[in-house]
């Protein structure tokens, strides 16, 4: 009984301590612990027979039970408001000590059977992950991907064998994986898919670096340059002259780029959640950093608005696009434009990096991201604007610089007549691509201006099925008929 009664004191000593029993209310623990000694007391004068039973043993004093006195002078040193108005049952006869700690344990802490039990639930023995009895949240496994292996909290740098050299050596690229100690999305960062771009190969890596596997909750892929055919001569193109972002998914026995598509497909995109691909404007372009997607598609309108106060251009893509091969496959995916070709611009890259950021948190890859700076605009819908003359382009606006119609974009001085053609916005909106000053023929796209309508109105659109395929499937035509002429 005595044990029994230390083991309360125990129970009441971790209570405490953890915040079960609040010290601050002592006052009511010292009136429940005051009625319990009445109680006792009651208890013992009415049961007889109990004491008669145990006044057989009245000549057998009870020592004092070291480790009970050891558990209430800790008790004491906590809360001794309570220890105070304990019953002092320690140090009494066996035929006091019986009958009143077994009245005063029935009084005061019911079993665990007993139906007015109140307290914390008793715990089930400890069973390990794994353990068909184990209880709690879910164990995040390794990570498999091109036939390796990533522990949970690590990070590794894999080799993707892309394809062969002329000289028949295999073409590896890298991949990086950062694989986080929680469960969470896999998200796919891929550059340089056409090899002249490559502000996004700096974007990929600065966000790479900065993701801490040890809070990362699901996992981050990481491709900086999947064209390096093309990285290597600074070229748009796969050495037969083929666009890679026309080829996805691709074909195990198709042409070089077609292969190259599958392989990057099924080995890696296929592997992920989410992802985002980066390109700059082409052929002596550039684009405000912007984000492409079909935002009739809920899922990815859903990610697309995951990147902050960056402009989102609805576009439903061109076949063979990577974005489009990937949400036909069910994996929500954008175009990430930031940029020219051909250079690296701080100023774009950083704005990127702090997009991704706030993207990784709003996936719940990381638990903290960058404060988000304004309301995300969103357009749906965009047109070039191109010269009608040949000569040489001067643009008046910049990028990000809202216009009214009507207003001059910029103009087309002819160097030896000296006349001059103004180049004039046909609406209101924003400037969200643009040509670098340069020598133009007439029909050479300048400018790249963006109708402007918030998020809230785009969803409800694409939800009504009114928004239309624009935007991008246009803008790529001209840009892929602008490099069959050279342009």
């Amino acid at each position: 009984m005595v044990k029994r009664r230390s083991d309360v004191v125990s129970a009441l000593m971790i209570g405490l301590l953890l915040g079960v029993v609040d010290v601050g209310a002592q006052q009511s623990a010292v009136s429940s612990a005051v009625e319990v000694k009445q109680g006792v007391e009651g208890e013992v004068e009415a049961a007889p027979e109990r004491a008669a039973v145990s006044a057989t043993t009245a000549d057998q004093a009870v020592p004092p039970d070291a480790e009970l006195q050891d558990d209430i002078e800790r008790l004491q040193e906590v809360a001794p408001a309570v220890v105070e108005a304990l019953p002092e049952v320690a140090t009494r006869n066996s035929n006091e000590s019986t009958a009143t700690a077994e009245a005063s344990m029935g009084a005061r802490v019911a079993t665990p059977s007993v139906l007015d039990f109140v307290g914390p639930p008793a715990l089930d023995p400890i069973a390990l992950p794994g353990s068909p009895d184990f209880v709690g949240p879910p164990q995040l496994t390794s990570f498999e991907i091109l036939g390796e292996t990533v522990a949970p909290g690590d990070r590794k740098l894999l080799r993707w064998s892309v394809s062969q050299t002329f000289a028949g050596g295999d073409t590896v690229v890298s991949v990086n994986v950062v694989h986080g100690v929680r469960p969470g999305p896999v998200l796919c960062m891929a550059a340089a898919i056409h090899g002249d771009e490559i502000n996004g190969v700096e974007i990929v890596r600065r966000v790479l670096n900065g993701v801490d596997a040890s809070v990362l909750s699901g996992t981050v892929v990481g491709v900086p340059i999947v064209n390096l055919f093309g990285f290597s001569r600074n070229s748009r193109y796969l050495p037969d002259r083929r666009d890679l972002n026309r080829y996805f998914p691709g074909s195990l026995r198709g042409s070089i780029a077609s292969r190259i598509a599958y392989s990057f497909f099924s080995q890696i995109v296929q592997h992920c959640d989410a992802v985002v691909d980066f390109h700059t404007g082409s052929f002596d372009r550039a684009n405000l950093p912007q984000v492409r997607a079909d935002l009739r598609l809920p899922e990815v309108l859903r990610f697309a608005r995951g990147f902050g106060a960056l402009p989102v251009l609805h576009s439903s893509g061109s076949r063979g696009m990577l974005r489009v091969a990937a949400t036909q496959s069910g994996i929500p995916a954008v175009t990430f434009e930031v940029g020219a070709p051909g250079t690296l611009e701080k100023r774009e890259i950083d704005l990127s990096v702090d997009a991704l950021e706030i993207l990784l948190h709003h996936m719940g890859l990381v638990p903290e991201g960058p404060a988000e700076q304004e309301p995300q605009a969103v357009f749906y819908e965009s047109r070039w604007v191109r010269a009608n003359a040949g000569g040489m382009l001067i643009a008046d606006v910049e990028l990000g610089q809202r216009v009214v119609k009507g207003q001059r974009l910029g103009m087309v001085v002819d160097p030896i007549k000296n006349v001059e053609h103004e180049i004039l916005s046909p609406l209101y909106g924003r400037v969200i691509g643009k040509a670098k000053n340069q020598v133009v023929l007439p029909g050479y796209a300048a400018f790249h201006i963006g109708e402007e309508t918030s998020a809230e109105q785009a969803s409800d659109a694409a939800a009504a099925g009114l928004l239309e395929e624009v935007g991008e499937e246009d803008t790529e035509a001209v840009e892929q008929r602008d490099a069959e002429y050279g342009y």
